[in-house]
């Protein structure tokens, strides 16, 4: 019995062993389809963004976003290759523990049968019956005999059954070590790709270098309109907060009033001693105003939706391509810092649109272009480079919600989009909040 649990026991474990890599393997297989989808995407916009003659920034950074997401395909192939080899590696251990019980069961079941042979008379048997001191002896050495000839019977079966169990695990093992080899050839195909790509990076980087001047032009254009935009935000955020602090305000001196007129209602409602309290009686302390925030409750349930966006906020753009990215970047030795991202567009006059509901809080004009600022409660996104306005200030708009269309970018390459995202005053990076 204690054998039997034991084998129990080991074959449960391997089931569990064997069950893991597989279901790994499927999420693997899951991860891996969805990166060689948004591979081709990246490719088709790519080709797009690569007609141009000259070199621009969108097109090493997609670049860069390609090479980004074949190393995640790498990396997916890596994992795969691992759990493979520990499969083929635990599968073999296997193998051979099974063909052990195999080699075992067999020198067993001829040593029954080696036995058997020699006492093959019905002479034996009977002498063996009729030799029993008592009729209960007898008995035992007939179910002896009966139990012996099934344990016989049951030794052929296992044999089978285990010889059956090796044949199933060399055709899994076959299987796994074929998918093993054909992930290696994949592997290799894809480090080929991305070396292509490195290749294609570098002759695009050493164009951008050729423009140098041509490049430096432009983002010092770009500098010196993003640090208008910086204090454009900055004043409409203040003004925000400051009018959000005076609303709170009123809205505590409301309060603070209706408590005193319900407390002096309930002295007049209430008379000790002729209307007057005693005068043994404590003078009660004044009330303590309690700690309140400067939103109202639609104004925080807003924020509170809008953080639960983050990482699913649809792009304000259909077909953009992210050009300069957020914060800090070195280009060829050009140093520029982003407070947004830059999005490109196939052509000037795309559809910019709202990516969350919420009310408009300011359009502002730089130069020749337009801006248009959005708060969610106690967030702001900012729409900047649009040749025209669909909205006016104090509008409600809704998700999806057409704002105006795009200038032409700044290489004039196509449409251009610079997209911000504020916490009141603390800029965020957008490609965290969006959904790719």
């Amino acid at each position: 019995m204690k054998k039997q649990l034991l084998v129990f026991l080991l074959l449960l474990c391997a089931v569990a062993g064997w069950s893991q890599p597989a279901a790994d393997r499927a999420r693997m297989e899951n991860e891996r389809k969805a990166i060689q989808k948004e591979l081709r995407e990246l490719q088709e916009q790519y080709a797009r963004v690569s007609k141009s003659k000259k070199a621009t920034l969108g097109q090493l950074a997609a670049i860069q976003e390609r090479m980004e997401a074949q190393v995640r395909l790498l990396n997916n192939i890596s994992r795969e290759v691992r759990i493979l080899s520990d499969d083929i590696y635990l599968s073999t251990l296997e193998l051979n523990r099974l063909q052990r019980q195999l080699d075992t069961l067999k020198r067993e079941y001829a040593r029954s049968v080696v036995y058997a042979y020699k006492s093959r008379s019905s002479y034996d048997y009977l002498n063996f019956i009729f030799s029993a001191e008592s009729f209960n002896d007898a008995l035992k050495r007939v179910r002896y005999l009966r139990t012996y000839r099934l344990y016989r019977q049951s030794q052929l079966t296992t044999i089978r059954e285990t010889a059956a169990a090796i044949e199933e695990r060399k055709q899994s093992l076959l299987a796994k070590r074929t998918d093993k080899n054909r992930a290696l050839a994949n592997q290799t195909e894809q480090y080929n790709e991305l070396e292509g790509q490195k290749k294609e990076k570098d002759r695009v980087a050493s164009q951008l270098k050729s423009q140098e001047k041509e490049l430096s032009k432009q983002l010092a254009t770009k500098k010196k309109r993003d640090n208008q935009l910086k204090q454009q935000i900055a004043a409409v955020v203040a003004r925000e907060l400051e009018a959000a602090r005076r609303e709170a305000a009123r809205r505590e001196a409301e309060r603070i009033a209706e408590a005193k007129r319900r407390e002096a209602e309930a002295v007049k409602n209430n008379p000790v001693a002729g209307g007057k309290t005693p005068a043994t009686a404590p003078p009660k302390a004044p009330a303590k105003a309690p700690a309140y925030s400067i939103y109202n409750d639609a104004e925080r349930a807003l924020a509170s939706t809008f953080e639960k966006n983050r990482g699913n906020l649809p792009w304000p753009v259909d077909n953009g391509r992210l050009s300069i990215p957020y914060g800090k970047s070195k280009l060829e030795g050009l140093d520029f810092d982003n407070p947004g991202i830059t999005i490109e567009t196939p052509s000037a006059g795309a559809a910019v649109r709202a990516v969350f509901d919420g009310e408009v809080s300011a359009v502002t004009a730089t130069g020749d272009v337009m801006t248009v600022m959005v708060r969610h409660g106690r967030y702001f996104t900012v729409y900047s480079n649009l040749a025209n306005v669909s909205v006016t200030k104090g509008s409600s708009v809704k998700r999806g919600q057409s704002l105006g269309t795009t200038a032409s970018a700044d290489d004039g390459s196509g449409g251009q989009l610079d997209f911000l995202i504020y916490n009141e005053a603390n800029r965020q990076n957008p490609s965290s909040w969006l959904h790719r």
